[in-house]
């Protein structure tokens, strides 16, 4: 719900909100975006986990109003960012998939970038741990995953912004 004070919305007491990374479903922290999913056990239509595909955050601490539950930021964009890259769709889940397989990797974020018809792909890769041939090891699991080569590019903690993209098409369309 929407309060005078129109510091985010309210959330409805009866329903279960998580915020998850984008094709993982992993809840992420308190004020990292991420997809609104929701659960209500209304018995006419009960709803599971189910993913709206919209992007928000939770809000830190009380309404100004007085109001003591939880609260979202709003509507912050759309979680699906599949993107297609010489021929072959790329998907978040398969992002999510590289990154579980390098304990040493916080987050990361896919860059598609190049005019039509010449695409080039970047693994952002925020890590606090220099370890040697990690960029050869993700770039494999890259080529494994996606069936597409990508570079990777190591980041120090922080360096991505927080806004849920898990993909970022940059690409330009002239």
């Amino acid at each position: 719900y929407e309060t005078e004070a129109r510091e985010g919305l309210v959330l409805d007491e009866g329903v279960i909100v998580e915020i998850v990374r984008p094709g993982t479903g992993d809840p992420v922290a308190d004020g990292e975006v991420g997809e609104l999913v929701v659960t209500t056990l209304n018995p006419d239509y009960p709803l599971i986990r189910f993913g709206t595909g919209d992007l928000s955050a939770v809000l830190p601490g009380a309404c100004p109003t007085g109001r003591t539950h939880s609260r979202i930021k709003g509507w912050l964009g759309r979680a699906d960012q599949t993107a297609k890259v010489r021929g072959m769709f790329v998907h978040p889940e398969q992002i999510a998939n590289i990154i579980k397989r390098f304990p040493e990797v916080l987050k990361a974020r896919l860059v598609v970038s190049g005019e039509m018809a010449n695409d080039s792909m970047t693994l952002q890769v925020e890590t606090a741990l220099s370890v040697a041939g990690l960029e050869q090891r993700i770039g494999e699991a890259i080529r494994d995953v996606t069936k597409l080569r990508g570079t990777v590019q190591l980041l120090a903690p922080g360096s991505l912004p927080n806004d849920g993209k898990v993909i970022e098409d940059a690409r330009s369309y002239k």
